[in-house]
């Protein structure tokens, strides 16, 4: 018989990530930020390729991504609304870590796996923020898609993209519950 983690399975069952908008400061400690990424870094990596990497984002540097979104989206076609919810997304943040896909030559893995494991990372970064009390927040947006902002803005190599910015902070207010998927709408059990 297995042995049952009911803590462990209740934080799971209840989870909830926090609205980046509603985040402030203080922010983790660098100790802290420490465990958060251990804990994302015992994340399934398909071969122990390790295709991913960490970018600890502090205020000075949000900020200048934030500048930097609003001159790489003024340069192109991006709809002025969207340039200024993504400006504002770096800019009112005080930390935040990019997650970054670096997928590793493999004749054994491939590139999708390596993908769907940096994404495993986001959430078990999100998870583990929010498991020591922390707000946390798994975002993207058409900057994270951009090849120039994340060449720019995070020194990414051309096989790089990014897997999501994980935002932390204190959470000001606890949002409510939101709908959940209906199990019975998206399962198929196959017996034969």
């Amino acid at each position: 018989m297995p042995t049952p983690n009911p803590s462990a399975l209740e934080f799971l069952l209840t989870r909830r990530s926090r609205p980046a908008k509603t985040l402030t400061g203080p922010v983790p400690s660098h100790d802290e930020v420490m465990t958060i990424l251990t804990a994302a870094a015992r994340t399934p990596d398909h071969g122990k390729l390790e295709p991913w990497r960490f970018i600890v984002l502090e205020k000075a540097a949000l900020q200048r991504l934030a500048n930097l979104v609003t001159e790489i989206g003024s340069t192109t076609n991006v709809e002025p609304e969207k340039i200024t919810k993504m400006h504002g997304q770096f800019a009112k943040a005080d930390l935040a870590i990019a997650v970054i896909s670096s997928p590793v030559d493999s004749p054994k893995v491939p590139l999708i796996e390596q993908q769907h494991s940096a994404g495993a990372v986001c959430l078990a970064m999100v998870n583990a923020a929010l498991a020591m009390g922390w707000g946390a927040n798994w975002l993207s947006g058409w900057a994270s898609h951009d090849p120039d902002f994340i060449r720019q803005g995070l020194d990414c190599d051309a096989n790089e993209t990014v897997a999501g910015f994980i935002h932390l902070g204190t959470e000001t207010n606890i949002p409510p519950e939101r709908p959940r998927p209906d199990l019975s709408r998206i399962t198929t059990w196959v017996k034969s």
